[in-house]
């Protein structure tokens, strides 16, 4: 991971004027006339996404044009690394708009995050000029926000081969010494010893052996509780996946990378928050000894689960840690999931689900998505479907029997794990960018992760 952050200004760092669609007429007017009919000529229209490079004395680049939305946003400056010539006069650009410092803040961001590129075998295919910060960023925040975005790219790009439970808790005791957290992690058979036999069920079948991944930071301020998924791959046990449908499944532990990317940014701040992460690391696989349909577990709360799918394995290992995670009453209790097709269905790949068990929770989190630019959307804990998990011969089923409503199902079934009087939100997101966009190449994405973070950082100043 190498985070290409900003830099201190130099002269003759050529200047990047925004415009929009509505600004260009005014600018073209203030303009020598020869520079306005090259611009003409470009074709230029300021639509966002659009660029003009403006030719200075002797053929140099004096500046650039940049086409943007109405407002700065995190992505308004995202593509311009990949246009823009990495060897610019003054080595780099410098932003000319004087823009209120969370908006000059959002478009660094931004910028950052459009020179990320996933190297681990093979080399960059280019590099990226400098781009000097604007006054009154906070550096510190947006360092944050990248290094754990690129964190958790690279974590769910990284090949199931490559990232299996072992690998995804090295990659916690990693993060665990960089800011002197806590680490344990409790491996194999010692998960049935110490009572999370769901994770072990999911688990067990696989040559490498499942395990969980606790990390706490932190002794005063309100206590924040985070669990992830982490099936780092999912074959999707004896009722098999087919082979498209396994096709991406190396992304299956993105829960899993969203809370040790949000935890990163969390004691990155030294937010004064009691901060746990719980991260069930499986490989959901087939062999002698792997759960079966209609095998019956039980779970770390007591409940006993009929397995009615073993695809349906996430929520299994989810119950446990969330379990674990709730017997502390924390203040806050999130966990993100790469859960259910049916959230893609329901709201497409790039907007994660989000349900919550607390009104004013959600709207908070909706707020902090819609500030950060890092949306959501709440979709209903309806509990009359509570009964379609009903098991005859069990205290609930993993699944339902029909098809539909299963984004809604899986979270109810989670909320059985969860004291209704726990502030908790379970987020169920893509983690994967299905085709590129500035700044978003496809692959493996932070979704929801600013948000949280948002409302995090706002629970640690007001208590």
């Amino acid at each position: 991971m190498s985070v290409r952050l900003p830099v201190r200004g130099r002269p003759g760092m050529a200047p990047i004027t925004p415009l929009t669609v509505g600004d260009l007429k005014g600018w073209l007017g203030r303009q020598p006339r020869a520079l306005a009919r090259w611009v003409a000529g470009t074709g230029f229209d300021a639509t966002p996404g659009s660029v003009c490079l403006l030719p200075g004395e002797g053929g140099a680049l004096a500046g650039v044009l940049a086409g943007m939305g109405g407002t700065a946003d995190v992505w308004s400056y995202a593509g311009l690394p990949e246009k823009l010539p990495a060897q610019p006069p003054g080595g780099g650009y410098r932003l000319e708009a004087t823009l209120p410092p969370a908006a000059a803040g959002r478009a660094v961001l931004g910028w950052v995050l459009g020179t990320y590129a996933f190297t681990k075998y093979r080399k960059p295919k280019r590099t990226f000029a400098d781009l000097a910060w604007p006054a009154g960023v906070d550096q510190a925040a947006v360092r944050r926000a990248a290094e754990a975005t690129f964190l958790v790219r690279d974590l769910i790009n990284t090949p199931a081969a490559d990232m299996g439970p072992a690998e995804l808790a090295a990659a916690a005791r990693r993060l665990a010494r960089a800011h002197k957290a806590r680490l344990s992690v409790i491996t194999g058979d010692a998960l049935l010893s110490k009572n999370y036999p769901a994770i072990h069920a999911v688990g067990r079948a696989s040559a490498r052996a499942p395990r969980l991944i606790d990390l706490r930071w932190g002794n005063r301020g309100p206590r924040i509780s985070m669990v992830g998924k982490g099936v780092c791959f999912d074959s999707g046990g004896l009722d098999l996946k087919s082979s498209s449908g396994m096709l991406l499944m190396k992304k299956d532990m993105g829960g899993g990378a969203h809370v040790l990317g949000l935890a990163a940014m969390v004691m990155a701040a030294k937010l004064p928050v009691r901060l746990r992460v719980l991260v069930p690391a499986v490989e959901n696989s087939v062999s002698g000894n792997a759960m079966r349909p209609m095998d019956v577990l039980r779970t770390r709360k007591g409940l006993t689960v009929e397995v009615g799918n073993t695809d349906a394995e996430g929520r299994l290992v989810l119950c446990d840690a969330l379990a674990e995670a709730d017997r502390e009453k924390p203040d806050l209790l999130i966990d993100i999931a790469t859960l259910t097709g049916a959230a893609r269905v329901a709201l497409g790949t790039e907007l994660p689900a989000l349900f919550c068990n607390d009104d004013g929770l959600a709207g908070r989190f909706l707020d902090h998505g819609r500030d950060e630019d890092d949306p959501l959307w709440r979709m209903p804990l309806h509990a009359p479907y509570r009964r379609l998990l009903d098991s005859k011969v069990a205290d609930i089923n993993n699944v339902s029997d029909g098809s539909y409503a299963g984004a809604i199902i899986a979270a109810l079934y989670l909320a059985e794990f969860v004291d209704p009087r726990t502030p908790w939100a379970h987020i169920d997101v893509m983690a994967w960018n299905v085709s590129a966009k500035p700044g978003r190449p496809v692959g493996g994405e932070a979704m929801g992760m600013r948000a949280a973070y948002a409302l995090i950082e706002t629970m640690a100043q007001t208590r």
